[in-house]
């Protein structure tokens, strides 16, 4: 496991732990349903829940879908245990937990119909062998689904990157809709679906934003809504969310 993969796992152990201020940066039904009605499901389908950290999708798929079996998958080994212990209380035999090393899927190739991931793929230090392990386990005509914030126009120098890169977990980049396209296109996978959302992100405040801030424009700033608020900082960020599917 490499030293970037090593801050990840680090880093959400750490957040997982603090509850309901992870939660607050992560959870939004409104998302939630957005996702769950836009995600092709079909009865005896496999799902892989890549980084699946609390089990987010996974859990509330195998409580709707018992005919379809949900794999999260994710390097974060404590997460995993309470999921499975939830998994267990809940009497969700279809769903399952596995851990990996960051890189390599265990996993045979065209396992899974469909594969989802939210709000973890700008943590992959090398994300261009992650889509090519999405599409070596999808089958044929398998679909993927990707949920990521993305940079904005009025973003040209990755500001947003240097601003999550402050906390140490791990962050790598946000991509454009344009950089997924040929990332996944790269793999003969083709997008035919989607929709925007936004993140309005906390962060618990240290002087060390202030001196990024001043390193760029006021537009900047103004453009991803910062706003400091008691201790914490806040930064609005669009969301791509987009569905490909694997062409023969």
């Amino acid at each position: 496991m490499n030293e970037r993969i090593r801050a990840a796992k680090r880093g959400f152990e750490q957040s997982f732990a603090s509850g309901t201020f992870y939660n607050r940066q992560t959870q939004d039904e409104q998302h939630l349903q957005q996702i769950l009605a836009l995600l092709p499901f079909r009865s005896g389908m496999h799902i892989l829940d890549l980084g699946t950290g609390t089990g987010y999708l996974a859990f509330p798929i195998a409580e709707m879908h018992p005919e379809i079996t949900v794999t999260g998958l994710d390097i974060v080994e404590t997460a995993l245990d309470v999921n499975r212990e939830k998994a267990a209380q809940e009497q969700l035999s279809n769903l399952r937990f596995v851990t990996y090393d960051g890189t390599r899927f265990p996993f045979a190739d065209g396992t899974f119909d469909l594969v989802i991931s939210r709000y973890a793929l700008h943590h992959f230090p090398d994300i261009r062998g992650s889509i090519a392990e999405i599409s070596r386990v999808l089958t044929a005509e398998g679909c993927f689904f990707l949920s990521d914030p993305a940079p904005n126009e009025d973003d040209p120098e990755r500001f947003v990157d240097a601003f999550m890169q402050m906390k140490p977990d791990g962050h790598i980049r946000f991509y454009t809709c344009a950089e997924w396209d040929m990332l996944c296109g790269e793999r003969h996978m083709q997008r035919i679906g989607g929709f925007e959302s936004r993140i309005r992100f906390p962060r618990k405040y240290s002087a060390a934003y202030d001196a990024l801030l001043r390193q760029y424009p006021d537009a900047v700033a103004e453009s991803y809504e910062i706003q400091r608020s008691g201790g914490e900082i806040l930064i609005t960020e669009q969301v791509s969310n987009l569905l490909y599917q694997k062409q023969k």
